[in-house]
């Protein structure tokens, strides 16, 4: 009798990015989940959210601020309309390289295209270029993508390094940022919430709003400030069924869960409103 061998085949990790192979979010995600993943390539962040509603992705990389640019507000929005939960982070020093069909020089291209915040963080360096023309796009990686399709003579993108090695570009200009130490936040983001030992958690997110009464968000502020927290993060978004009322996104660190788990028993009494987005480790060094 022979045995019968049972071969599993191991289900890869789907991931949802914003953009395409070559984007900030897809070296992102390869940092933080490693290559053994399948990539959900997604067009805009709305999309991202849908494929982890639908159960077509397990996990996903949102962008949620810039060194330079700020907060990505409606990312914000998402994270809480949509009950999704922070379940870590990643930082990425950002670098925006010129690329273009290989052989060309900068005095063969005509036109730029990326995205409008890869173009504004790079205006200085076309000061210097008169001749070449800003076009607005929908992402940096694709439009390099969509150069190297097409065969587009004259057109270059500002993209990660990555991107002119998947679509096989020429670098004409490297780091061409005005401002060099340029970096941006992403959160991982997934439906549930993935419970960590509380010895590994040193970082939350959480939404609260105040009522008008006087002093109330400084009160809010005053707890977190004894119960050992420290305040990285506050945005403030408008609470759209009510007009001129404001919740309050605040991001906080601490050295030990206890001080937090005092802290959320508080704000949970003090704030009209109160949740965590996300219980996790902190990714940056301070």
């Amino acid at each position: 009798m022979i045995d019968k061998k049972i071969i599993l085949k191991r289900v890869k990790l789907k991931v949802a990015i914003q953009g395409i192979k070559g984007s900030n979010h897809h070296q992102v995600a390869k940092d933080y989940f490693g290559d053994d993943v399948t990539f959900v390539e997604c067009s805009s962040f709305d999309i991202l959210v849908d494929h982890l509603i639908n159960k077509t992705a397990d996990k996903g990389v949102m962008a949620i601020e810039n060194s330079i640019a700020g907060s990505i507000i409606p990312n914000y929005a998402l994270v809480f309309h949509k009950n999704l939960h922070i379940i870590g982070e990643q930082y990425l020093n950002i670098h925006h390289n010129l690329m273009a069909l290989k052989g060309q020089t900068i005095a063969d291209i005509q036109e730029v295209r990326s995205h409008p915040m890869a173009l504004l963080q790079c205006n200085e360096f076309f000061k210097n270029y008169g001749h070449i023309k800003l076009v607005e796009d929908i992402d940096t990686a694709e439009t390099a993508k969509r150069i190297q399709e097409n065969q587009l003579k004259g057109v270059a993108a500002i993209a990660p390094k990555v991107a002119a090695e998947l679509y096989d570009l020429e670098i004409i200009h490297s780091e061409i940022q005005t401002i060099k130490d340029n970096a941006t936040r992403f959160i991982i983001v997934k439906t549930q919430n993935k419970v960590l030992p509380e010895e590994e958690i040193n970082k939350a997110s959480v939404r609260f709003i105040t009522d008008h009464k006087r002093g109330s968000l400084a009160a809010i502020l005053n707890v977190m400030s004894d119960c050992n927290l420290n305040l990285t993060k506050i945005q403030s978004l408008p609470v759209i069924q009510t007009p001129w009322k404001y919740s309050f996104f605040v991001d906080v660190t601490f050295e030990k869960y206890k001080h937090f788990s005092k802290a959320k028993a508080l704000l949970e009494i003090m704030a009209e409103e109160f949740k965590v987005l996300g219980e996790y480790k902190n990714a940056r060094i301070l």
